[in-house]
């Protein structure tokens, strides 16, 4: 039996080992988030942040990965929403004799004396009859390297491994069953229960969690989430989806420095059973500088803020290293080193095998991110506040690097594995870099080497034109002097490269939508046609669906459009949330759940919204 047949294999409760990545919500507090499936069980928790060792992975290995079970102990239906304006997730059990649901969320810090304990919240509550629950407690800490010893005492039960150590306090008894811990009890109507998990250490000791103190951080956290959330401009058609976007971006941001992680799992599958695994809880240039539009379209200027805050502390511009003065992707803290290596110990979700942590795609050449930054930070300049002299020179040494070096091949957007090349999208955005650049030091009469600069400019405009464009296809392909299409143009029209009713764009959409497009759902390219170092098929890619809406919209089109993006929204899981893919059969696919398609989601309704009037 291989690895994927055994997946399907009943789990201790009588389910499937794996539930489908769709059927998770998160939970987080800005240093760190968890995965809740459907039937109450933690199968992703890393801590105290992000990109720590994983304490809970049964979501990447049921047997060795770790979890936190929490269930209705009868057979019973479950519904999961979050609380309205939140991010507090509840997950609700429909029994014979009865409803419970357990609300799930992590206490927000903020600046308070206790800004070092990093809490995990689970109230369990009966609404209507009775309801039996049953718990499980199975830590595994460091991917499930490290072995841990359990300690019962006062009603409390620690975990301590060699690298961290946690502490469960709950308001109903415990019980040591090897290394893990369980629980039976039963509710009645009105009735509560209480879990608290806390990471020990840095002078942060073990603290009981009463009912009383759970329904007051319920409180607190309620009202943080709508607190924040009541900041939001958008009044559009998709206000529900734009927001819980919104919420989601917010979930991913690393609060101690502003960094924004690409997504807050490693080693979920693009293709189940493939090797197309990769580790996102980092910060990458390009997907934090495309969250800073999103949500200064929405309104939100001190997330943009604390952005521009992280690239100030925490990136220094080197010289020419292996991808120019900057890196693709940085720690949460800044580190430019993020080693890839494999986990041969965990057989992967589903099988898919090898899992990752770490990227070596860190020191690639992509030469797309300086377009991506600039041009973040010339809307921040325009609808957030004016950048400080020292981040104008930054810029400037910035676009002198790329008019010395936009002609070289790259790896890519899409960060290929499979040699570089001369691709239209890096070369667009070296156009998007000194163009921005040139709008800033005209409007803000800054000091700029314009002539060199507007030189660069046109080259690349004159090259992308010659070169980026097939006669046999009638349209703009992936890299230069080729006939592969690419979605990632796209964001020809979207940057103002090209005007959106240009009759070279009308064909090359044309073109895209005969080619990579599948009822409304966007491939990013052909593997077959342009190999990209890695075996195994791509999902279609959420992001260039939401981009193809918006092309589509600054065409005129907005019927289609509009169907494009609705078709869209039916493909978001329960909760509103999407991973990286979609696949063949409308499965999420990829890690769970991904900036990159929640802030094209917002960009689509925004100018979608805009252009329906």
């Amino acid at each position: 039996m291989t690895a994927a047949e055994s997946a399907y294999r009943p789990g201790s409760a009588g389910g499937p080992r794996y539930l489908p990545i769709a059927d998770h919500g998160l939970i987080g507090d800005m240093r760190t988030v968890a995965l809740v499936d459907t039937r109450g069980t933690i199968g992703w928790y890393c801590c105290p942040r992000f990109d720590a060792p994983s304490v809970f992975a049964s979501i990447l290995d049921a047997d060795r990965g770790g979890s936190f079970e929490l269930t209705a102990d009868v057979p019973a239906r479950t519904k999961q929403f979050y609380f309205p304006d939140t991010n507090v997730l509840i997950t609700r059990f429909f029994a014979p004799d009865g409803v419970g649901e357990i609300q799930d969320f992590m206490p927000i810090a903020g600046d308070s004396d206790e800004i070092d304990r990093h809490r995990l919240i689970r109230r369990v509550l009966c609404v209507r009859g009775a309801l039996p629950f049953q718990a499980r407690i199975a830590p595994r800490f460091d991917y499930g390297r490290q072995s841990h010893r359990l300690t019962m005492r006062d009603g409390r039960a620690v975990f301590e491994s060699p690298s961290l150590s946690l502490a469960l306090t709950a308001s109903v008894p415990l019980e040591a069953d090897g290394p893990d811990v369980w629980s039976e009890f039963k509710l009645s109507e009105g009735e509560c229960a209480v879990f608290a998990l806390d990471v020990l250490g840095d002078g942060v000791m073990p603290r009981s969690c009463p009912i009383a103190e759970a329904e007051s951080e319920f409180a607190a956290t309620v009202a943080f989430w709508r607190r924040w959330l009541s900041a939001s401009r958008y009044r559009g058609r998709w206000r529900e989806m734009v927001h819980r976007s919104a919420l989601t971006l917010k979930l991913l941001t690393y609060a101690p420095t502003g960094g924004i992680v690409a997504a807050a799992t490693t080693s979920l599958p693009e293709q189940v059973g493939g090797e197309r695994n990769w580790d996102y809880r980092y910060v990458w240039i390009r997907d934090s500088a495309f969250c800073v539009y999103a949500l200064l379209r929405l309104g939100f200027s001190e997330e943009a803020a604390a952005f521009m805050g992280f690239l100030s502390k925490h990136v220094s511009l080197r010289g020419d290293g292996p991808s120019g003065p900057l890196q693709i992707m940085y720690g949460i803290d800044g580190r430019t080193e993020l080693p890839e290596i494999e986990l041969p110990h965990l057989e992967g979700h589903r099988g898919s095998f090898p899992v990752r942590v770490g990227n070596a795609a860190a020191h690639q050449l992509q030469l797309d991110i300086y377009g991506a930054l600039i041009d973040s930070i010339y809307l921040y300049d325009k609808m957030g506040r004016p950048i400080s002299s020292d981040h104008w020179e930054e810029v400037h040494t910035l676009v002198d690097w790329v008019c010395d070096n936009w002609d070289r091949p790259d790896e890519g957007v899409w960060e290929t594995r499979g040699g570089r090349k001369d691709f239209v999208y890096s070369r667009l955005m070296c156009w998007v870099a000194i163009e921005r650049a040139m709008r800033m030091a005209a409007h803000r009469g800054l000091p700029a080497n314009t002539l060199r600069w507007q030189r660069a400019r046109d080259a690349i405009y004159r090259q992308i034109m010659r070169r980026g464009w097939s006669v046999p296809l009638q349209a703009f392909v992936q890299h230069f002097d080729d006939d592969v299409l690419d979605a990632s143009v796209l964001m020809m029209p979207l940057t103002k490269f090209i005007a959106p009713t240009d009759p070279k764009w009308l064909s090359t959409l044309d073109a895209l939508g005969r080619n990579l497009v599948s009822d409304s759902l966007v491939y990013r390219y052909d593997p077959a046609a342009s190999p990209d170092g890695v075996q195994g098929q791509d999902g279609t890619f959420s992001i260039c669906s939401f981009w193809y809406v918006e092309a589509l919209t600054r065409a005129g089109r907005l019927d289609e459009a509009r169907l494009a993006f609705e078709k869209m929204l039916t493909y978001a899981n329960h909760l509103g949330l999407y991973a990286e893919e979609i696949g063949q059969t409308g499965e999420q696919l990829g890690n769970f759940p991904q900036a990159f398609t929640h802030l094209g989601l917002i960009s689509a309704a925004f100018n979608l919204d805009r252009a329906l009037g």
